[in-house]
């Protein structure tokens, strides 16, 4: 793959990818969010946060997907990488199937692709003030562009803990968790996402459509 950054292009094929789960900040609300997910049949998690391991195969640049029926969605999230001896920042969707979750969580996420944006940042630039990224997404419904998530990196787990929690080896990709979606999780068929430093008024930005293939029994 090929990505944009400050230093010029970057091109790295990742072999691992790392999906982070159960990050956010508030430990509070994450065992509320669990005890809800419980009620409807999605199992709790072993360890909080929890690493869930995918192929890196599932990494993908192309502006479309192909999903097995209709409810999957995405969820926009910091996206890391370490390449070329350095720790990358960018932003990637762990699109994921919503009616698997109930059976488990780690079989949801390995079975859709994962849209990653052409553009990274170096993590030690922007780690001083990392916190104030602004991360959004939005969905397109009835036509229009609806917002979809919106908040900061500061809801989210540091990410140098999260990075704590595993071995970030040459050729790792890790995607480190989300914010709540505005009106609860659904599907929609389009779907972008912004990573915002409000430093340098830079932005990353991504998005993609979904094809959905019919369940045949």
């Amino acid at each position: 793959m090929q990505f944009k950054t400050p230093t010029g292009v970057l091109e790295c094929t990742p072999d691992t990818l790392i999906v982070a789960g159960w990050t956010g900040r508030d430990r509070a609300a994450v065992d509320h969010h669990i005890e809800e997910l419980a009620a409807i049949g999605v199992p709790a998690p072993s360890t909080v946060p929890l690493y869930y391991q995918c192929a890196a195969s599932l990494l993908t640049r192309d502006d479309r997907i192909e999903v097995l029926g209709g409810g999957s969605s995405g969820e926009a999230e910091p996206f890391l990488l370490k390449a070329k001896g350095r720790i990358w920042l960018g932003l990637a969707s762990d699109h994921t199937d919503r009616a698997l979750e109930t059976y488990s969580v780690a079989h949801s996420k390995q079975i859709c692709a994962k849209p990653v944006a052409d553009t990274l940042w170096l993590l030690d630039d922007v780690i001083d003030h990392i916190d104030s990224l602004q991360l959004k997404a939005w969905i397109r419904e009835g036509g229009d562009w609806v917002a979809y998530q919106d908040g900061t990196l500061a809801s989210i787990l540091p990410l140098t803990e999260l990075m704590a929690g595993v071995t970030l080896d040459e050729g790792t990709a890790m995607l480190c968790g989300t914010l709540p979606a505005i009106g609860g999780v659904r599907p929609s068929a389009d779907f972008k996402m912004s990573l915002t430093d409000p430093v340098t008024g830079k932005s990353i930005e991504w998005g993609y459509s979904s094809r959905v293939l019919s369940v045949i029994s």
